[in-house]
């Protein structure tokens, strides 16, 4: 499973990977107005050693269109401020992870993370403790991670995560999903991706065609490329996409052109966003992400509240005013446009779908989150957001 990064491929996607902007430097001569960012060179530097940075040319080029996108990509000096709620490993994939490279949280499913690299470092990424650093999944790991999966009848489902999957080269992604699909009892491969936004020309006919031929099985492609025989004689597993988006301002020629070309494929498309200060978190914002997804044909699927990351305090709505923002949104939008509102539970408690049933406030600042793995009460501190 390992692969060089250096993306020698012709194909115009790995070129724009290898010339985004990594560096205070490429960031200053890619926005002409330099009020958008406002780290000098030992501050971005200080960001950096932390948490990566990198932003593809034609993404860097949009920014200074769009508060909503320099937000989510642009390093800022509050991600040095730490708060002691803030966990380097919010969600808890650690402790459930039976082997490298794999967690094991829920029965049925599992995520696999082929590699910790993406197209783009988000600014509020629950993993960002890990992103960039970790090395490919070697072989070795991969392998252990196929006989852990095969053993446990129990697995239906195989998230595709990191990192960002698509940022492999169609070579290893083809060979990795083979691989996975050969599983017997594994049914259905999930991509998390953000490259629809961050590098839309990676969704390429070949990639298509590499996930037709997952759910087809390969030879059952009739002279026009379709599938032969239809749904009865598929022989893989079915990929569906999560793609991750918080803003309309996401939406360009580009990117519609990358998502048709997977639902013309009739590959199913769903969106989890995460609800962010300055971004998405009035009920204009939220509502125009959200009618732009249905009518991209694109279901909302989850919107999350912002998980306990390092130095993302800048970016969290309190949770009060997060729910009341969401539940706003039944008098505004029909139910095709609504996600459900996901809280996951600090140290790998699993996620809820917020109600009064399952989230309940203790004081100003602290909340309890019924946990649907052990059905118990867990106290979480959860900070309101620093202006």
């Amino acid at each position: 499973m390992a692969e060089d990064l250096t993306l020698t491929e012709a194909a115009p996607w790995p070129r724009a990977l290898r010339n985004a902007a990594r560096t205070n430097a490429q960031l200053t001569q890619g926005l002409s107005d330099q009020q958008s960012f406002d780290l000098d060179s030992h501050e971005f530097d200080a960001v950096a050693e932390n948490f990566s940075v990198q932003i593809p040319q034609q993404l860097l080029l949009r920014l200074e269109q769009s508060p909503a996108l320099r937000k989510q990509f642009l390093p800022n000096k509050q991600e040095l401020v730490f708060h002691p709620e803030e966990l380097a490993d919010p969600i808890g994939d650690e402790p459930h992870s039976p082997v490298s490279g794999l967690t094991h949280r829920y029965p049925d499913r599992v995520l696999l993370k082929l590699t910790h690299h993406c197209a783009v470092y988000c600014r509020f990424c629950f993993r960002r403790e890990k992103v960039s650093k970790e090395p490919m999944l070697g072989d070795a790991a991969f392998e252990a991670a196929l006989k852990y999966i095969a053993a446990d009848k129990r697995i239906w489902e195989v998230i595709l995560t990191g990192g960002d999957p698509l940022i492999l080269t169609d070579t290893a992604l083809s060979k990795a999903l083979r691989a996975i699909a050969s599983i017997p009892h594994v049914k259905c491969i999930r991509f998390h991706t953000r490259i629809p936004t961050a590098l839309p020309e990676r969704i390429t006919p070949d990639l298509v065609e590499l996930l037709c031929d997952l759910r087809d099985g390969d030879g059952n492609r009739d002279a026009n490329g379709d599938a032969a025989g239809r749904q009865s004689q598929r022989t893989g597993c079915q990929p569906w996409m999560v793609v991750h988006m918080n803003s309309s301002d996401e939406f360009t020629q580009e990117t519609d052109a990358a998502l048709r070309r997977l639902a013309r494929a009739g590959i199913p498309v769903l969106c989890q966003s995460v609800l962010l200060r300055g971004v998405n978190d009035t009920p204009g914002q939220l509502e125009a992400l959200l009618r732009g997804l249905v009518a991209r044909g694109i279901k909302p699927y989850y919107l999350h509240t912002l998980d306990l990351a390092r130095g993302t305090d800048h970016f969290r709505v309190e949770l009060g005013a997060a729910l009341e923002l969401y539940d706003g949104l039944r008098s505004r939008l029909s139910g095709t446009c609504i996600p459900q509102f996901i809280l996951d539970i600090p140290g790998g408690l699993g996620k809820i779908s917020i109600s009064c049933e399952n989230l309940r406030r203790v004081d100003s600042k602290t909340w309890q989150a019924r946990s649907p793995i052990t059905g118990s009460w867990v106290a979480i501190s959860y900070p309101a957001g620093s202006r």
